[in-house]
């Protein structure tokens, strides 16, 4: 009880004094800046392998809110409509780099959260920005490959023994563990990497597991009360899906942070041996 005292008592601290609130907001500015290219670089894989826009899409709009789904889907046809072939070429080094500028960002604001001063130098940060935001579209690759190849030998399997029905109701639920357990891992290895400092698999989890649950909790929450409740617009005009886009954007960094921040608690409370 006692522990659980002095984490929260700290948590709360370190929310204001390392200005959570205000990181989130810059974060929120370079995943915006990030988000097209990131969907760019992957739809053009699509030719590479067996999924389709549809796919690549469907991972999106599983959290996005609908206006800015629709605002998403708009450009991201458009820009599929007007591409040409520099886009697999130098476009496509342009399109890395633009989408590790997020990682970057959230590199910066780790090392803050544990009171490391980055000392490395632009070159080195940004290589890493860009190895790990290749590792995310690795892993995002992979969860888009396995509902395509999981499918067809689940099928086979289990109309072998006679069961094809029974699997597809049981797909259909995996599906959402398959997400959760992707998230997860990009989120562990982003807070494992990114610190200035070496840092356990262990030790990212927690703040994995809490960005994983948050970050999905908050986009479905948050889609739930932009159909329902929030008229943005009726109120903003056209401008409504970029403000929930924007919205949206921004709690999802406030998450991402705080499980950074757990991690570096749990760190320095071990070290203070109060557990």
């Amino acid at each position: 009880m006692n522990v659980l005292k002095v984490f929260f008592s700290r948590m709360f601290v370190r929310f204001f004094e390392d200005d959570v609130a205000g990181r989130a907001a810059q974060l929120a500015y370079f995943f915006l800046l990030s988000l097209f290219p990131f969907i760019i670089f992957l739809l053009t894989l699509v030719g590479f392998i067996p999924v389709t826009v549809e796919n690549v899409l469907s991972l999106v709009r599983s959290f996005a809110p609908g206006e800015t789904m629709s605002l998403i889907e708009e450009n991201v046809y458009q820009l599929m409509d007007n591409k040409n072939g520099q886009l697999l070429s130098i476009g496509l080094i342009g399109t890395l780099f633009a989408a590790s500028n997020g990682i970057n960002a959230l590199i910066r604001v780790v090392n803050r959260s544990y009171e490391i001063k980055e000392s490395r130098s632009f070159i080195i940060a940004r290589l890493i920005a860009i190895i790990l935001t290749i590792a995310m579209f690795l892993v995002i690759i992979v969860a888009l490959l396995l509902p395509v190849f999981g499918k067809v030998i689940g099928l086979y399997v289990f109309s072998f023994f006679g069961f094809s029905e029974e699997f597809l109701r049981v797909w259909g639920m995996m599906r959402w563990f398959i997400s959760f357990l992707v998230m997860m891992i990009i989120f562990v290895f982003l807070f494992k990497l990114a610190p200035e400092k070496k840092v356990s698999l262990r030790e990212a989890l927690p703040g994995a597991i809490f960005a994983t649950v948050g970050w999905q909790a908050v986009s479905i929450l948050f889609a739930f009360y932009v159909e329902n409740f929030g008229h943005f617009t009726a109120t903003y005009g056209g401008l409504g899906a970029v403000i929930v886009l924007m919205i949206w954007l921004y709690l999802s960094a406030m998450i991402i942070i705080t499980g950074g921040e757990i991690n570096a608690i749990l760190y320095r409370m071990k070290k203070d041996k109060v557990f």
